[in-house]
């Protein structure tokens, strides 16, 4: 549940590299900008996380659903790296199951704050600097949940819906210059997020899953690296992630659409 942002740009996909995306690049100077908000984890286990990749790494605190917050955090991103170019948005919360008549509003509320305010918030202040330099790679990291809609969790589907949207928006706005907006959509991964959600829930997105397994972090880490680097000089605003559909066995790239 992070942002992650990268400088200077990925020219290129190896193996190694994209191996340590999956954790945050070794590679390449990385800043993680955590989401202060509860379900997240302390920010020390964070800071002691990013400095284990080296003196290219540095942890940001930032509440990604205020937006002094995340301008405070982008200036001391760029503080310290000399810029962003890639914006790796994946910073989000599940919040409990419930029915819609059941779903408490103060829960429905947090929800939208940060995963649907978290992705305006950190867009709008990187990619302002993105059309400056000319050059930009976001990711924003929805759900297949977005597409579908899962029964008890209407409030992280529709944050996840508007995600996707909201992607296809900037990325039809941002498309005459060299930058890339893509989000992702993938299946299940077991992850903490979990540790918010029901037994009954869990049990439910995997009866979904045709491969009949949870995705590894490691499988959506190897798309959403290629999205970031040059190598990706076309497609934006869409979804390219089929391959990660929960539901579906043919890979699909969807560009403005």
């Amino acid at each position: 549940m992070a942002c992650c942002c990268l400088s200077p740009k990925p020219q290129y996909v190896d193996s190694r590299r994209r191996r340590a995306f999956g954790t945050i690049s070794k590679d390449l100077p990385a800043v993680r900008l955590r989401n202060a908000k509860s379900g997240a984890r302390p920010l020390h286990g964070t800071s002691r996380k990013a400095e284990s990749f080296g003196r290219n790494a540095k942890g940001v605190c930032v509440d990604v659903s205020c937006a002094d917050s995340v301008k405070d955090a982008v200036a001391e991103t760029n503080a310290w790296a000399g810029s962003i170019s890639v914006l790796v948005n994946s910073a989000g919360i599940a919040g409990p199951n419930a029915d819609v008549v059941d779903y408490d509003l103060d829960e429905w509320s947090r929800i939208q704050k940060i995963n649907v305010d978290g992705t305006f918030l950190t867009n709008r202040f990187i990619v302002r600097q993105m059309l400056a330099e000319g050059y930009g790679r976001i990711v924003n990291i929805a759900s297949i949940a977005g597409k579908e809609g899962n029964p008890t969790a209407s409030a992280y589907s529709a944050s996840k819906s508007a995600v996707i949207a909201f992607t296809k928006a900037l990325g039809k706005e941002t498309a005459g210059s060299d930058i890339c907006v893509n989000c992702v959509t993938p299946a299940a991964a077991r992850t903490r997020i979990f540790e918010q959600i029901s037994e009954e829930h869990i049990a439910y997105m995997l009866s979904k899953i045709s491969r009949k397994r949870f995705l590894e972090v490691e499988e959506a880490a190897s798309m959403i690296y290629w999205l970031c680097t040059s190598e990706n000089s076309f497609t934006t605003g869409g979804r390219p992630s089929d391959l990660l559909r929960s539901h579906s066995s043919s890979a699909r790239s969807e560009s403005l659409t």
